[in-house]
């Protein structure tokens, strides 16, 4: 049986996503603004077995936990009820950056295993169904079906809640990661989103300050006006991070080496080196620059105490996928 290989990016939101909205279908409950990024990578083989009675399913050359075990079953349930066929798959994952860690590691998973579902399953998805279907295994992952630079809009009452578009710039966007942890999160988003959303006083807030964040994102990127970008990007972390920890019990994902590289790239860019941070809910930090300014930034981040590995991206290029004989991500985890 012929494998379905996919491959996707994961994307940092510059206009931060953090929140569903109430309902089972996993609608963001805000619009956001984010960059593909290269260099990380997730890969998905995927083939139909008609004849099995059950999935296999295996993440990073093992079994896949329960857990994880059940929300693949769950997302490919998705296309088996598009497609009409019962068929089990097998699917093998892997990542080269760690999981669960603030890295977007769920927005590269789905938006590749939605690529490879799609293919397997002979729906033939339009992009934007594309990225509506990969939302609904993870919020982001809609974003990671694009390269570059997207913007996720909200479309209440109409068949796809979601729709992307891309965002030209002459921006020159770099990004360097500061890799604090490999392990991870204690809670993960799905859980945070819906404890925020229920105890935050600043929840409510957080809803309606975003449009005008967006709004500002889109000038500065339109106007290729890297100050402005840095701005709002900075103030839409820390806002989120705000509602995170206002949340009860309090989340608090970055570490206290994240918070010191916060502040080593604010005094960059003070200093005249083009840079700002973003962080997700993880301690990973990740500092978009411009060109003359990596190598600053790479120098003042290596050497903060607590960062375990700095990586330097750029903008990526939209998820793919192909077929092959052969599953290479079977082989090589022999």
């Amino acid at each position: 049986m012929q494998w379905h290989l996919a491959a996707a990016h994961p994307n940092f939101a510059l206009v931060k996503y953090w929140g569903k909205q109430p309902g089972p279908h996993n609608v963001p409950a805000v619009e956001s603004i984010s960059a593909t990024v290269d260099g990380l990578c997730t890969q998905v083989a995927l083939r139909l077995r008609p004849e099995a009675s059950e999935d296999q399913l295996w993440t990073d050359g093992v079994v896949a936990s329960a857990a994880v075990a059940a929300r693949l079953r769950r997302f490919v349930d998705l296309f088996r009820a598009r497609s009409g066929s019962a068929a089990a798959v097998e699917v093998h994952s892997r990542s080269n950056f760690p999981a669960a860690a603030g890295l977007a590691s769920s927005a590269s998973a789905f938006a590749a295993l939605t690529l490879a579902c799609d293919q397997a399953f002979a729906l033939g998805g339009s992009s934007q169904q594309l990225a509506d279907w990969a939302r609904q295994g993870s919020g982001s992952a809609a974003r990671s079906i694009f390269g570059g630079l997207v913007h996720l809009h909200l479309q209440p009452q109409q068949s796809l809640p979601t729709r992307i578009e891309a965002l030209p710039t002459r921006l020159p966007l770099a990004c360097v990661i500061a890799i604090t942890s490999l392990q991870p999160k204690a809670v993960g988003s799905t859980a945070g989103m819906e404890r925020s959303r229920l105890s935050s006083p600043f929840y409510a807030a957080w809803l309606q300050s975003q449009g005008a964040d967006v709004a500002a994102a889109r000038a500065a990127l339109a106007a290729d006006d890297f100050a402005a970008l840095a701005e709002v990007a900075e103030h839409s972390c820390l806002k989120m991070h705000a509602v995170m920890q206002s949340s009860r019990p309090p989340l608090c994902y970055p570490a206290p080496v994240t918070w010191a590289a916060m502040a080593r790239v604010q005094a960059l860019r003070k200093a005249g080196q083009p840079s700002f941070f973003t962080v997700d809910a993880g301690p990973q930090l990740k500092a978009f620059c411009l060109p003359a300014a990596v190598a600053a930034v790479r120098a003042a981040l290596g050497e903060l105490p607590g960062v375990a590995q700095v990586r330097q991206v750029g903008l990526g290029a939209a998820a793919s996928v192909s077929r092959s004989a052969h599953n290479p991500l079977r082989e090589a985890g022999r």
